[in-house]
């Protein structure tokens, strides 16, 4: 048995050692075990991925009781450390959303990150100020597990519309001093972007990949990434050839779609047997 404790020590190792590693986002436990036989070596949670999973939209459609219940299956499903995609904390008060990552880790996470999005489409960004302070509580509020939990601090601006780099690097900048483990700016437009945020932060920055850029892992890599997520694109993948599935069925009636299903026999091996076979 794996212990959180184990899980832990395990994910610190994987953003010590030299190069990038590769965290993919499972959105429920099925495919988290499908990703763990694959031999990813930690996994990430997916906001995006669990809302559409649930039929509802990202950015405000989530729980906060929906998200810590999608940490606890897929912390469960598998060995390996998992991170959670936590939004803003559901809350705006530093304190709140702090403890949000303290139920995450509760449910089984060894990390987790907090967001500068506000959640208000007139204001999306929290001021810098509370920004600062929403990471330092967090960071308080991590400090005092029993663990290593590794926090990840995002700033959220390209998200959102606002494609101000020097911003956000004041923000990465400001989190890393508060005391956040990982840094984290998602959608960054380019290499030469991400190449300055790695080269200006002193600890690990997570980039994501595929979004609005199309670089392999091996170039974010290069320039600078320790840790590469990429977010709901594994779910979208997914639902994307649903969609053709679907469609097809819909439109012609056949079934041509089933030449690229994964075979049932495949899938049932991958996996575990039920508990009262073991």
């Amino acid at each position: 048995m794996t212990t959180q404790h184990d899980k832990a020590e395990s994910f610190q190792r994987l953003h010590k050692r030299p190069g990038a590693f590769i965290i993919p986002n499972p959105w429920d436990a099925g495919t988290a075990v499908i990703l763990a036989s694959l031999g990813f070596e930690a996994l990430a949670t997916t906001s995006a991925g669990l809302a559409f999973a649930l039929g509802l939209r990202d950015g405000g459609g989530l729980t906060r009781a929906a998200a810590i219940a999608n940490v606890r299956a897929i912390a469960e499903a598998t060995p390996l450390p998992v991170s959670a995609d936590l939004e803003n904390g559901y809350a705006d008060d530093p304190a709140e959303a702090a403890q949000t990552l303290v139920l995450a880790a509760e449910a089984g996470a060894v990390g987790g990150s907090i967001e500068d999005a506000s959640g208000d489409p007139d204001k999306p960004i929290y001021d810098f100020n509370l920004a600062v302070e929403r990471v330092a509580a967090a960071v308080e509020a991590v400090r005092r597990l029993p663990f290593p939990f590794v926090l990840t601090a995002r700033a959220e601006n390209f998200l959102q519309g606002r494609a101000d780099l020097d911003d956000t690097l004041r923000r990465l900048e400001a989190f890393e001093k508060a005391g956040a483990d990982v840094l984290y700016a998602p959608a960054l437009p380019g290499l030469d972007a991400i190449r300055k945020v790695c080269t200006a932060i002193g600890k690990p920055v997570n980039v994501l990949a595929g979004a609005r850029q199309t670089h392999s892992v091996a170039e974010l890599a290069e320039a600078g990434a320790k840790r590469i997520s990429v977010g709901s694109a594994l779910n979208r993948a997914a639902l994307g050839a649903f969609l053709k599935a679907a469609q097809e069925l819909k439109d012609s009636g056949t079934v041509d779609f089933l030449r690229d299903a994964a075979p049932y026999a495949d899938i049932q091996a991958l996996m575990p047997e039920p508990a009262r076979l073991r």
